[in-house]
């Protein structure tokens, strides 16, 4: 793999940095820059961008920073480093898009549910603009409408997973042959079948709306956005140019 590459390494460095950072800082960090929800009081446009740049815990930073070594310095080689973060933070864009447009959906949908039964929209708002919520929701709608209603309105999403997706797929496309190994599976499979196989995971548990504590949309919306343009490139021959 050779050392690493330009791109990779300031990456590295900035999400470690502002990892301490939150570990002195906690709560004050996570709410300037993760990315909430539009309606919450949270929410500010940086935090499309700066999202990606936290993490939740040890592990996870730790994971996402492998992945980005490991996958994205062979890419970065290749493609150049402005080519490369170009690529990094359009997955991390698609993956932000992709789960704030489901949340809006979920929170609608909680919002339809509450209306039908004779609430006013503005009435619900207002409770959870303030950090509050009606048990009594509970009796006029479906708990996992309303659950999913209360999670996209108050859940903030961290992590460089998004666009880590968009180089796993950029990875497969170029090194389809490669033989990768999941930690709890330590079989060798090719990486044109495990990427995929990882996000089908992932689909899986969004689709079926199952709280694993991960934003499995905003890992699908990288990787969406990672094989658009990866089959944009290789159709046009663009994957043979360096933005160095």
């Amino acid at each position: 793999m050779g050392r690493m590459t330009e791109a990779v390494k300031h990456l590295l460095i900035v999400n470690v940095i502002l990892f301490f950072a939150t570990q002195l800082y906690g709560d004050q960090m996570y709410q300037w820059m993760s990315l909430w929800f539009p309606k919450n009081n949270n929410f500010q446009w940086w935090q499309v961008v700066t999202h990606m740049f936290m993490h939740g815990n040890l592990m996870h930073i730790v994971f996402n920073m492998y992945a980005l070594w490991a996958f994205g310095t062979p890419l970065e080689q290749v493609w150049g480093k402005g080519k490369f973060l170009f690529f990094y933070f359009s997955a991390g864009l698609g993956s932000a898009a992709l789960h704030t447009g489901v949340n809006y959906f979920l929170f609608n949908e909680g919002l339809s549910a509450l209306e039908g039964a004779g609430i006013v929209r503005t009435q619900v708002l207002d409770i959870l603009v303030n950090g509050q919520y009606s048990p009594g929701w509970y009796d006029l709608a479906p708990k996992s409408t309303i659950d999913a209603m209360l999670t996209a309105f108050n859940t903030p999403v961290v992590g460089a997973s998004g666009a880590i997706y968009g180089i796993l797929v950029a990875f497969a496309f170029m090194y389809s042959e490669a033989k990768l190994m999941l930690i709890f599976l330590p079989v060798p499979i090719k990486a044109k079948y495990f990427v995929p196989i990882l996000i089908a995971v992932d689909l899986i548990f969004g689709i079926g709306n199952v709280n694993t504590g991960v934003a499995h949309f905003a890992h699908i919306g990288g990787a969406l956005i990672g094989f658009i343009m990866m089959w944009y490139w290789k159709k046009n021959q663009f994957n043979n140019r360096r933005w160095d």
